[in-house]
This record gives structure tokens, C-alpha cells and sequence, in this order.
């Protein structure tokens, strides 16, 4: 094969985070050279999926990391030790996946039918997500039960958060009226054609305000509903407009394909293996890929590229890479954080994120029971915190914090051996300068951990924390060179959202030019595909 610097490229993607490499999927159909590089040793870039001593390797790198070339930053890593000899203890490192930005994907995402009509879900498996838990604190003395705990003292407890009409109505402790209430208010969210007109008036105007006013929902009954909406914020900084589309979307999931879930995730190291697998086609379809090996400089002198075919002569941009080599090519796609320019960085917004990953010493199974007759079994759960629900150490009242959210993945992920559980936990920073985001977490995996009753008691055997800053911007060229295309990073999100995609396909129009049609991932199958294999969309996936 030539040298990098010997061939002439059509585009480099520089990073292999999620978006540039459903763009590299996107590309390999289109007959261009791709280039694709990764300063990493590993796919996925934020978005990747580490072994435990990845996980400690990885930490010790963002602590001496340049902050303005990574997306994480304040890792450390804590394990624990087991005083019950019996308990579990941590398998070998290549028994864990762990997914440094673990998302959900609801079954109305607009990435499922893409990566079925790209022919890449064949070699992807999703697992349902079941039952959504919320935290409730203790209205009395008769619903406590305290336990002693290092952090704080538990005086709360979990409730299943219902999935539908029969669950409200099933549910003892909600008062007739107020279930008919609720019936009413998700009656209208499901009806999409119906939030035109509250929006037209409530858009800008708090959530809990509407439900309140239009509804009489009490605010105890509304927590459940911010729930479902995954907002970072708490109530009074939720919207309607932000609320009312991600409740719809949360309802209208359930059941897309099959009963009792409305969200996956796929197996074996969550968005990490959606971007392998994009960059596996992207090779097949003759990319060439490098890792450990990023853009050093990118101010290099521009040259001419001449077309022989069609005559015409396009700019190129000159870049070096880490080893002094330079390649050259007429566009390159890059993340904000591959970004020199402070300029450039500055012009994108920036989402902070506080995350632990924990791994647990038991496996939860009554988290991952079955929600429904004919439904599969769940191999994940979501754990909701509201507002305001969590006492910091040494404080005797709950502090004004930013919700918690909890992703809770059974070893049937692959993410950890049987017998454990790893639990994803994130926040926002609050607003309170009483909340520190990091203890906060550790609180609330706590809290939750002392909610379930399981004997022996479940520990957390290993722990890590950090932060996480994703630059978001429009797909556009930089101010100084043109040739280079800035496509935004994935969301910090509790969900993967589906602006991800179409900026995925605003990049991908700027390479292809004139020549896109209507081809964005949507793909024949290879002739060197069996026939014999039955396309049966994502439900073959499940």
C-alpha cells in the first residue's frame, strides 16, 4: 500500500467518535479515499467502550491532558475493598466494556432505520431497556427505613414509574382523581398533532406550571413526568417545549418492537460498538484507517488538486500528524476539540457533565424483571433522582441539586461478568454552591444501593469519576480555512437524540457535493452477503 503522504485523498475524518464514524459509514458507498484518523489507540473516541486497565490507563491520560484537546477531564479511579470474603470480587480487566458516554436509544430514534437500510445491523444486537425506578423521599415516619451508610442516611425508597394507563390506574397510592388527571395530560402528550397549539402558548413557560394549571397535577405526581423527559435541569428551568416532544417520544416508544420497552441498548460496550461497526463498513468500503496517530498541524501551505477525469482543480489543505508525516486532502472533518483555535472552540457551546461509572458486586436481578407478559427480558433500568431529593454529607436538609440520572446495565450487556452490575450515573452542575457534582453521585449510587434489599448487601467494587465537556455546533466550515468542516459531538444527554444523525448528514452533503442524490445511508446489499440472510430490519437485531 502507498504511504499516507503518497496518496491523494478525497476527505480525512479525524476522530472516530460516533459521528465521524457514522459519517465514515455514510461515505463508503460513495467511491471517495477516505482517510480516517485517531490520536487514540482505540475506536470510539468519547464515545468508547474501556477494559479495566484501559479504564486506569485512560484516567491517568485525562489528568495530564490538554483541556482544550480532550472532551473529559478530573478522572480518578477509586477501588474497594470487600470486608465479606464470600462477596464478589472484580473479574480479569477484559471482562468489563465500560462506555465512557452511555445513552439510551429510544425505538423511535432516526438512527435504527438508518443502520438497517445500511446493512450494518446485522452486526449489532440491542437490548431492551425495562423498567424507569424514581426516587422518593419519605413523607413519614411509617415509610422510612434508615440506613446507616459512610456518605449519608437513607430515608427514602424506590417506586416503578408507570408505563401506561393500566399501571396509573393499578397504582394504590394515586387518588382517582388525580388518575384521571394524569390519563388526561398523556392522553394529549401522545397526540402530536395537539401540541401545536399548547405550545403556542405554553412553549417558553415552565412544565411544572402547565401541569399544574391546565391539569391540578400535584407536584409529588409530577416527578415521574420530568422523569421522562431526561431534562438536566430541574423543573423550574424545564420547559414546555422542552418537556411535552421527549414525553411523547417516551410514550410512543413503548411497543414499537414488542411490548414492555421502548428504549435499547446495544450490547457489548453501548455506542462504542455502533462506531466500530460504522468503521468496519467504512473500511470495507475502502477507507483507511490509523490510529494512534492525530493532526499536529493544520496550517500547513495549501496546493492544487488536479481532477485528470473532469478537469477540474480544486484547494487542499496540508496537514502534519503526530510523526512529522503530511497528507493532504480538499476537505477534512473534524470535532470542535480537534480544534487549535481558541476562536474556534469558543464559537461552540459547551455541555458539562459529571459521570461515575460503579461497579457492583451483585446483580439486581428485581431492577431487570420482566414489565409485561411477552416482553423480553431487560438488561437495562433507568434510576431517576429528582430535584432536590439528596442530603450532601453533614447537611441536614436535601440540597438544591440538578437531577440524577442512573443507567444500571446487567451483565447480559457484556459490559461485566455475571453475578455484578455496572451502574452509569450523571448529573449537571447546580445551581447550589453547597453540591459538589462528584460527591453528589456517589450519594445517590448510595442511596440507591441502599433502596434495593438484597442479602448480602450489594458494594460497589470499583469506581470511577470524571467530567465530561462536549462541544456542540452547526456543521459548518471554519472562519480560517474553509476546506476544514466542523461537525459537532455527540450530546452528553441521558438519550441519544436525533439531531446527532442530521448533523451526520449535513457533513455528509458538504463532502459528496452535487453528487449525494438521494443515497445517505441506504445501501444494497454487497454481493459478497449471503443471500440466505433475511433482512428483518432492527427486530432481527433484538
Amino acid at each position: 500500500m502507498e504511504s499516507l503522504n503518497e496518496t491523494t485523498w478525497d476527505v480525512i475524518l479525524s476522530g472516530t467518535g460516533l459521528s465521524q464514524s457514522l459519517l465514515a459509514l455514510a461515505l463508503s458507498r460513495s467511491g471517495k479515499k477516505v482517510l480516517h484518523l485517531d490520536k487514540n489507540n482505540y475506536y470510539g473516541g468519547a464515545e468508547a467502550a474501556l477494559t479495566l486497565d484501559e479504564a486506569e490507563t485512560w484516567a491517568g491520560t485525562v489528568k495530564d491532558s490538554d483541556p482544550n484537546a480532550s472532551a473529559f477531564r478530573q478522572a480518578t479511579i477509586h477501588q474497594y475493598q470487600q470486608n465479606d470474603p464470600i462477596q464478589s470480587k472484580l473479574g480479569f480487566s477484559r471482562a468489563y466494556s465500560l462506555s465512557l458516554s452511555p445513552q439510551l436509544i429510544y425505538t423511535r430514534s432516526n438512527l435504527l432505520p438508518a443502520l438497517v437500510s445500511s446493512k450494518v445491523y446485522r452486526q449489532l444486537e440491542f437490548l431492551a431497556v425495562g423498567n424507569w425506578w424514581i426516587y422518593n423521599v419519605a413523607d413519614s415516619d411509617h415509610e422510612k427505613e434508615v440506613f446507616k451508610a459512610d456518605i449519608t442516611v437513607s430515608s427514602g425508597h424506590l417506586r416503578k414509574i408507570p408505563g401506561c394507563r393500566e399501571d396509573v390506574f393499578a397504582d394504590k397510592t394515586i387518588d382517582l382523581r388525580s388518575s384521571r388527571s394524569l390519563m388526561k395530560f398523556l392522553k394529549l402528550a401522545a397526540d402530536a398533532e395537539a401540541h401545536a397549539a399548547v405550545l403556542e402558548e405554553w412553549a417558553s413557560r415552565p412544565f411544572s406550571e402547565y401541569l399544574s394549571t391546565q391539569y391540578n397535577i400535584p407536584e409529588k405526581l409530577q416527578a415521574p413526568l420530568f422523569a421522562l423527559t431526561t431534562s438536566p435541569d430541574p423543573p423550574s428551568k424545564t420547559t414546555t417545549a422542552y418537556a411535552l416532544p421527549r414525553i411523547h417520544r417516551h410514550l410512543t416508544s413503548i411497543g414499537m418492537f414488542g411490548p414492555g420497552f421502548g428504549a435499547v441498548v446495544p450490547k457489548w460496550g453501548g455506542l462504542a460498538e455502533i462506531a466500530q461497526v460504522a468503521c468496519r463498513a467504512g473500511a470495507v468500503g475502502g477507507g483507511v484507517y490509523v490510529l494512534g496517530k492525530g493532526i499536529k498541524d493544520m496550517d500547513k501551505p495549501r496546493s492544487q488538486l488536479h481532477n485528470a477525469q473532469t478537469s477540474d482543480t480544486r484547494a487542499t489543505i496540508a496537514l502534519q500528524l503526530d510523526d512529522g508525516e503530511t497528507v493532504e486532502a480538499p476537505q477534512v472533518v473534524c470535532s470542535p476539540h480537534d480544534l487549535a483555535s481558541d476562536n474556534e472552540q469558543q464559537a461552540c457551546s459547551t455541555e458539562v457533565t459529571y459521570r461515575s461509572i460503579s461497579i457492583i458486586s451483585s446483580p439486581l436481578s428485581q431492577l431487570f424483571s420482566v414489565p409485561v407478559e411477552g416482553a423480553p427480558p431487560p438488561a437495562g433500568s433507568v434510576v431517576v433522582f429528582p430535584s432536590s431529593t439528596l442530603t450532601m454529607e453533614r447537611e441536614r436538609t436535601p440540597a438544591n441539586h440538578s437531577p440524577v440520572y442512573l443507567m444500571v446495565h446487567s451483565s447480559d450487556t457484556g459490559e461485566c461478568p455475571a453475578g455484578q452490575c455496572v451502574i452509569y450515573a450523571q448529573t449537571t452542575p447546580s445551581s447550589s454552591m453547597r453540591v459538589d457534582s462528584s460527591s453528589l453521585l456517589k450519594i445517590a449510587v448510595t442511596e440507591f444501593l441502599n433502596s434495593v434489599h438484597e442479602d448480602p448487601r450489594p458494594q460497589v467494587l470499583w469506581c470511577m469519576h470524571y467530567t465530561q465537556d462536549m462541544l456542540q455546533s452547526p456543521v459548518t466550515p471554519t472562519n480560517s480555512k474553509p476546506e476544514i468542516l466542523k461537525i459537532s459531538e455527540v450530546t452528553s444527554s441521558f438519550v441519544l437524540e436525533d439531531d446527532l444523525l442530521r448533523n451526520v448528514r449535513t457533513a455528509w452533503e458538504c463532502v459528496v457535493g452535487e453528487e449525494k442524490g438521494d443515497g445517505f445511508m441506504t445501501f444494497a446489499d454487497r454481493e459478497d452477503v449471503g443471500q440466505g440472510e433475511e433482512d428483518e430490519g432492527i427486530h432481527g437485531a433484538l
